[in-house]
């Protein structure tokens, strides 16, 4: 049963990808193709290049997620960089590219030059994920060519088109890492990820910047929230599978492995439903309905 994944974004939620994965391996499904979009970009491209999910959660859980937000001289206006981030990639993939890897994989990003969203499909894998990452005012923003990147997520959280354009006629099944929009109390304060001494952090968290800068990053989760929907009202994955991940912020510190876990226990309630989809009589009403939507 072969299937498309559209992996969405959400910061630190993204490792529930990794379990989401081994659990679709796990009942049978072949997975043809994968997009991504900020997280789940890093986790697209690490399953394309041939990954196992035991590998991702290894790999994952070593690193020092601790010295990943340094910045060095010459980055790009923001609070955070992405030293130790563009270190543990280079370390992954060294200059491999995405033209190279084992299954079709995209990544998303917006030039905020033109407003618009570019598909990396190829080039290197480092330099895609470092653009699909960039939170604006969080990360520095990729200068690739004429181009000026930034976060995917900002114009399309989950990328159900792109991975549907990787390989046609496959169902696409959206894994999606932020909470219903109208749940109340889904929304908690975000933290920034730094190797400050915690007392010192507490008296920094209580000034009116910190405080300012927290409610900005929470307004974007929000309005992320309601892209989001709107989005898969418009492309119409044919499953989506949203992990219960709410409860964690953009930049938190985690236990990779309770993601994981809670990636893996999303996709049980979907099985049944997924391979009928994904069985012979989804693909004739898929074409049936391409059909009708070309004749409408």
């Amino acid at each position: 049963m072969d299937i498309t994944l559209s992996l969405g974004g959400g910061g630190s939620r993204g490792y529930s990808h990794i379990g989401v994965i081994r659990n679709l391996e796990k009942a049978g499904f072949r997975i043809r193709a994968v997009a991504g979009t900020s997280a789940g970009g890093i986790v697209a491209a690490c399953y394309a290049a041939g990954f196992t999910s035991e590998e991702m959660e290894r790999i994952f859980s070593e690193a020092d997620q601790s010295k990943f937000y340094a910045r060095v001289p010459g980055d790009n206006s923001s609070i955070l960089g992405l030293a130790g981030v563009t270190k543990f990639l280079e370390d992954l993939f060294g200059n491999k590219k995405l033209e190279e890897l084992k299954i079709p994989c995209g990544l998303t990003a917006v030039d905020i030059k033109s407003a618009r969203e570019v598909v990396l499909v190829k080039g290197r894998i480092v330099d895609a994920i470092l653009a699909t990452i960039a939170l604006p005012g969080i990360f520095p923003p990729f200068v690739r060519e004429d181009y000026l990147l930034v976060d995917g997520g900002v114009l399309d959280p989950v990328p159900v088109s792109v991975a549907r354009s990787l390989i046609n006629d496959l169902p696409v099944v959206a894994v999606v890492l932020t909470s219903f929009f109208n749940m109340e109390g889904s929304i908690n304060g975000i933290h920034l990820p730094t190797p400050i001494p915690a007392p010192l952090i507490d008296r920094i968290q209580k000034t009116r910047l910190a405080q300012a800068f927290n409610i900005f990053l929470v307004s974007v989760d929000v309005s992320g929230r309601m892209l989001t929907e709107l989005r898969l009202q418009i492309d119409h994955p044919e499953l989506i599978i949203r992990p219960e991940v709410g409860q964690f912020g953009l930049l938190d510190k985690v236990d990779i492995h309770e993601l994981v876990r809670l990636g893996e226990e999303a996709v049980i309630p979907h099985i049944v439903e997924l391979k009928r989809i994904a069985g012979w009589q989804g693909k004739v009403n898929r074409r049936i309905g391409r059909s009708f939507s070309r004749n409408g």
